[in-house]
């Protein structure tokens, strides 16, 4: 007699399976030893491959955050290029004056162009891109979220290392000064950079350090040599600094002089003029020493002049360009004047002499 045993079968489209079966086999016939049997399993639901080692997704809303921190940087920097292109004071809530001072110097402009207008780009290049891709929408040029999301961490590098530079230019070239639109540029640009690497997972964060690392040194490389080079450029040119003082007029005064005079005061014509311009002193010495006093004359520089010093908020209200200058019933006279010329501008006559 032989024995032998039939394998288990596991069917592929049912949870059944069979049981073994052994055999007792005779020279007549063969019989089974053991009845055939079966039993019902569970289902064993379909298993999916996936990568142990992939990185956790950046969520919808941090994408809108990031976006909101930029448009926050880009309203920002947007005010800041309005008062720098027209030339207008900055209003300082901490800081006054030094304030003022750390926007209007040369460290506000990079290669030519006002930084304000640097911020305005980058914070408006995140803020897009970051909205890109919290509505999943397609992005430009075929670029897959993975690049998309490089690239942001690429920019926001720069940011907080441009941020992290004049931060150190404040607290060495600027000691003891305050500057709030500073600080909060420092603020936003480094909570873009934080927020952007949150959600990068560990592994991914050692494989973008030297991405990172050479962002930073173009970075800093950039800046440094723009600032070298308008180091050099103003250090060729000679600091000029006078302090006030008045010259007298000696001459005597014409009966005409002081009657045409005492009419341009009569009628608020004014001479707007420097204590330095030798021109605006011969235009005075044309009058006489009466006269000159009966002058409605503006100083644009009280206070002395400097390499840098603004004049004061008539002159450049009355967008004063050259001195001597005189406006006379709304009508602007450049440089050195006769009074004749003077008398038919403002339509004096004899008859006109003021008591």
């Amino acid at each position: 007699m032989a024995t032998f045993t039939v394998a288990t079968l596991l069917s592929p489209s049912s949870s059944r399976f069979f049981a073994p079966v052994q055999y007792n086999r005779s020279p007549n016939k063969l019989r089974p030893n053991l009845l055939y049997k079966n039993w019902h399993l569970p289902k064993v639901p379909p298993l999916k491959c996936s990568s142990s080692s992939s990185e956790p997704e950046t969520s919808d809303w941090t994408y809108k955050l990031i976006s909101g921190i930029a448009g926050i940087g880009f309203l920002e920097t947007s005010y800041l290029a309005y008062l720098k292109l027209t030339d207008s004071d900055v209003f300082c809530p901490v800081g006054g004056d030094t304030c003022s001072n750390i926007l209007n110097s040369d460290y506000a402009v990079v290669f030519g162009v006002p930084l304000p207008l640097i911020g305005i780009v980058a914070y408006s290049f995140v803020a897009a891109l970051s909205l890109q891709l919290a509505t999943k929408n397609n992005l430009p040029f075929g670029i897959n979220r993975s690049n998309a999301h490089l690239i942001l961490l690429g920019s926001t590098t720069s940011m907080a290392t441009a941020s992290a530079y004049f931060l150190y230019i404040l607290t060495t070239s600027f000691s003891g000064s305050s500057c709030s639109y500073c600080l909060l540029s420092v603020l936003l640009s480094f909570s873009l950079f934080f927020i952007t690497l949150k959600d990068i997972g560990l592994q991914e964060k050692y494989k973008q350090l030297g991405l990172q690392l050479i962002i930073a040194s173009l970075v800093i490389l950039t800046l440094n040599t723009s600032y070298s080079s308008a180091k050099s450029a103003s250090s060729s040119m000679a600091i000029i600094e006078l302090p006030y003082f008045a010259t007298e007029i000696t001459t005597p005064s014409s009966p005409f002089a002081l009657s045409l005079a005492k009419y341009l005061h009569s009628i608020g014509a004014k001479m707007y003029g420097a204590f330095w311009c030798s021109h605006c002193q011969e235009q005075k010495a044309m009058f006489g020493r009466e006269a000159a006093k009966q002058l409605d004359y503006v100083e644009c520089f009280p206070d002395g002049y400097r390499t840098g010093t603004k004049m004061i908020d008539s002159c450049i209200d009355a967008k004063i360009e050259g001195f001597p200058t005189w406006i006379i019933n709304g009508q602007v006279l450049s440089g050195e004047v006769k009074l004749s010329e003077l008398a038919q501008a403002s339509g004096y006559s004899e008859s006109d002499q003021p008591s």
